[in-house]
């Protein structure tokens, strides 16, 4: 869980890739940097992250089986809404 701010979007894909300023950082399960890229698993803009917005966002970290993957993943059961 992490406070945010959206940098950019771009689609890759079949998925949308947020950069992200990471704010401040909450349960802690794995390292995050300053800046790091959400990727969630849609082109559709599910959920709505505008460019500019601040969003606390609840993401999981996602390797895949040859371990050469390592991405955080808002996946659409988690959560993202807007910082207040």
């Amino acid at each position: 869980v992490f406070h945010g701010r959206i940098l950019a979007r771009r689609v890759v894909g079949r998925e949308t890739r947020y950069e992200v300023a990471v704010e401040a950082r909450y349960r802690q399960r794995f390292p995050l940097v300053s800046r790091e890229y959400l990727w969630v698993p849609n082109t559709c803009g599910c959920p709505p992250l505008l460019e500019g917005g601040e969003y606390l966002l609840m993401a999981r970290r996602h390797v895949n089986h040859e371990h050469t993957l390592n991405r955080i993943l808002l996946q659409h059961d988690g959560y993202a809404r807007p910082w207040t």
